[in-house]
């Protein structure tokens, strides 16, 4: 599978709930995740959750994000920007179906392997956060992925998005 799809932003937050910021550029560390990220770091609001997941790092599409606005926007609502779905990476150039078609298979980021582990189902967390209720509904199906980070090295804004062929 071959998309022309690249880095258009990179978010952490430090803590559980605090805002989004964007960086140019990130240090990802195998098995861990973000440098510095909230779920790196064992803050966000979901590290304590049972079962455990892999929260490594968030991956949604721009495309995704819009197809949401629109829904929300069509019944007078407010929209998201991509800081506020609290996603760590935003990629131009890929479908949410696309995105999501990367479970269970392993992508290249940059230089730095993935695998990617789970839909990220929408959470009340953005809606809560903003006090805007209709999130959950908007980015069903367009919430982005989580993915486990396989290697170690630094993602920048315009990095592409690769997948090699396997033999399923």
């Amino acid at each position: 599978m071959k998309f022309n799809a690249h880095i258009q932003a990179i978010y952490l937050a430090t803590s559980a709930g605090a805002e989004m910021q964007s960086v140019h550029s990130a240090k990802l560390n195998a098995g861990i995740g973000i440098e510095g990220d909230r779920y790196a770091m064992g803050t966000g609001a979901y590290s304590a959750t049972e079962p455990a997941k892999v929260r490594h790092i968030s991956l949604i599409s721009l495309s995704g994000i819009e197809t949401a606005n629109d829904w929300l926007k069509a019944g007078d609502e407010p929209t998201f920007d991509a800081a506020e779905t609290r996603r760590n990476i935003a990629l131009k150039g890929i479908t949410a179906d696309e995105l999501n078609d990367l479970v269970g298979k392993r992508f290249q980021l940059g230089g730095i392997q993935m695998l990617g582990t789970e839909l990220c189902t929408p959470c009340e967390r953005p809606a809560q956060l903003l006090s805007r209720p209709s999130f959950m509904d908007a980015f069903e199906g367009r919430g982005g992925i989580r993915a486990e980070v396989l290697s170690s090295g630094v993602l920048a804004i315009g990095d592409q998005l690769s997948t090699e062929k396997t033999n399923d």
